[in-house]
């Protein structure tokens, strides 16, 4: 036990007295289950999971809900201090900071309308089609760039739900929890079906500005979360949003989508 505290009593100590005595502005997009709001009540497993690691280490966090597009520009620009559930890409290095460890994985996958089903086995079967996504968000080149399909944003998973079931479009994407989540939420299980098809798949972060003493608490958050998640308590947060087993996520995933 002493060998293990050692390195992260050493990082709480290298942190500077100013990032242990601020309070951090966090900010994402509504992502249930990951991250969503409920009769004025902030929830979700990763918010969850943060909270309790930063509780951990003292640190005190003001959380913010807005639309991806302003949490990626507020976090560029400094206006705040971190976003959760981030992807990694070029070029964000520059003005993030992750810890090593990860927080979840997300897998998008497409939805239809039960009533009006597609056969879908690779993304070429999408030609003609319109897809719901969501502004600010890419899913890999394949899909983004790709011309044979539309892609049509909607403001909110929830509207991309709805469009589907009134058959506005054709198919949506999201996260497979997200959807899973929603559809429940909306009672749309015996209308809107999930497909088997993953299109891409990333593990999710949460980031950092890059500010003095930010190296440290990145690396003191990913001991204590680490930590955690040997705990019971850690598997119960789990269960509580119905969300399955934990399957360990690694870094080595593909790096072209971005939340």
């Amino acid at each position: 036990m002493r060998t293990f505290l050692l390195p992260l009593l050493l990082l709480l100590a290298s942190l500077s007295p100013l990032a242990q005595a601020e309070r951090l502005r966090i900010v994402s997009d509504e992502w249930a289950p990951y991250f969503y709001q409920e009769d004025g009540e902030f929830k979700g497993v990763d918010y969850d999971v943060v909270s309790e690691v930063f509780t951990r280490l003292g640190v005190q966090v003001d959380w913010e809900l807005m639309p991806w597009k302003r949490c990626l520009a507020m976090v560029h620009e400094g206006q705040v201090d971190g976003v959760l559930d981030i992807f990694k890409m070029p070029g964000r290095d520059g003005y993030l900071i992750y810890p090593n460890e990860p927080l979840s994985q997300v897998e998008f996958v497409l939805y239809q309308a039960s009533a009006r089903p597609h056969r879908i086995e690779h993304i070429d079967d999408l030609a003609g089609l319109t897809v719901g996504t969501s502004p600010g968000y890419t899913y890999g080149g394949a899909f983004s760039d790709s011309p044979l399909f539309r892609r049509e944003p909607a403001p909110t998973q929830q509207a991309n739900f709805g469009k589907l079931a009134l058959g506005r479009i054709d198919l949506l994407l999201t996260d497979r929890r997200v959807g899973r989540f929603l559809r429940r939420q909306m009672a749309l299980e015996q209308r809107v079906e999930e497909l088997p098809l993953v299109i891409n798949q990333q593990p999710q972060f949460l980031a950092l500005a890059r500010k003095p003493g930010r190296e440290a608490l990145a690396a003191a958050f990913s001991e204590e979360l680490q930590r955690f998640r040997q705990e019971p308590a850690y598997a119960a947060l789990q269960a509580r949003y119905d969300l399955g087993p934990h399957f360990p996520v690694t870094v080595e995933q593909q790096e072209s989508s971005t939340h």
